[in-house]
């Protein structure tokens, strides 16, 4: 009878690459990984790793185990949903993450609506980027990621997942007071083209798309500066160091010497949540995402 710890030990190294890559995922040590493949190669008969430089790789009997085990696996998170499913209680402990701004927006509500109603869920919490959020759902490292993606530039969605719809959330752009346009009531973006722009930085989703939209205008993008919270991109614009696109979900205060005006053409995106569909039956899974929404604030 194949162990089942021991085929998530083999899934994990395949998956990550390595035996103490492995063990910092399933929050155990490295030789308690290596026991545990020792373990399954004595089970099956099989010689699963071989030495490869420094580090290791499968051999073909581990790679068709492996197989086998994502099938495996998957059969056991199914079952363990339907279970939670036909007890109809929202039980055990959920992991999930989010953007920074849906980690200030929105986390804190949902969050306390989950404690108050649901007191034997225990919920775990972890700010990241929709780039790297989405493979650890499709990993099952965690249970649940709220993304963004804007409606000029939809994101897309790893097979294997499910999307719930969170809200919209409309973006304005700041402009420093002295700004020949910040007296206006709406603005055009195309009147910003050869600006200089704060955005977040490199590797986030927000900076690619804020790449992208401004070409979109013919105008190839000045990024003077980055920075990946947006309280201190208001700061660097207060400074009169440049524009910036600042959505309205979990906006922190404008300082005065920043002007918010309004896009003749709204930039908007949209928030969702996603999950695995072998969770999609979870009780946690559906009272997470009826709380996120609860918790959207009212528009301004």
């Amino acid at each position: 009878m194949l162990d089942l710890e021991r085929l998530r030990a083999l899934h994990s190294v395949a998956t990550y690459g390595s035996v103490s890559a492995a063990a910092d995922v399933l929050h155990v040590t490295t030789s308690a990984v290596s026991q545990q493949l020792a373990k399954l190669e004595r089970e099956t008969g099989q010689k699963l790793l071989e030495r490869n430089g420094r580090g290791v790789r499968l051999t073909d009997a581990a790679e068709l185990l492996v197989t086998h085990a994502e099938r495996i696996l998957s059969l056991v998170e199914q079952a363990q949903s339907d279970l939670e499913a036909h007890r109809g209680s929202v039980v055990g402990q959920l992991s999930l993450a989010a953007f920074p701004t849906a980690v200030r927006g929105l986390m804190p509500a949902a969050l306390r609506r989950l404690r108050t109603e649901h007191p034997d869920l225990r919920v775990l919490l972890r700010e990241e980027d929709p780039m790297q959020s989405m493979p650890l759902v499709s990993r099952g490292d965690l249970d649940l990621a709220v993304v963004q993606d804007w409606n000029n530039e939809p994101l897309p969605v790893p097979e294997g997942l499910c999307k719930g719809i969170i809200c919209a959330d409309v973006a304005d752009v700041a402009l420093p007071a002295g700004h020949p346009l910040a007296g206006r009531d709406t603005v055009e973006l195309s009147e910003l083209a050869g600006d200089s722009w704060i955005s977040s930085s490199p590797d986030s989703i927000c900076c690619d798309w804020l790449l992208r939209t401004l070409r979109g205008i013919d105008s190839e993008p000045r990024i003077d500066h980055m920075a990946y919270e947006f309280a201190t991109q208001l700061s660097l614009v207060a400074a009169g160091l440049g524009n910036s696109i600042l959505p309205r979900l979990g906006r922190c205060d404008v300082p005065p010497d920043v002007a918010i005006v309004r896009l003749t053409e709204p930039l908007t995106r949209r928030v969702y949540a996603l999950w695995r569909e072998e969770a999609a039956r979870r009780p946690a899974i559906r009272a997470a995402v009826a709380a996120l929404r609860s918790a959207v604030p009212a528009a301004g």
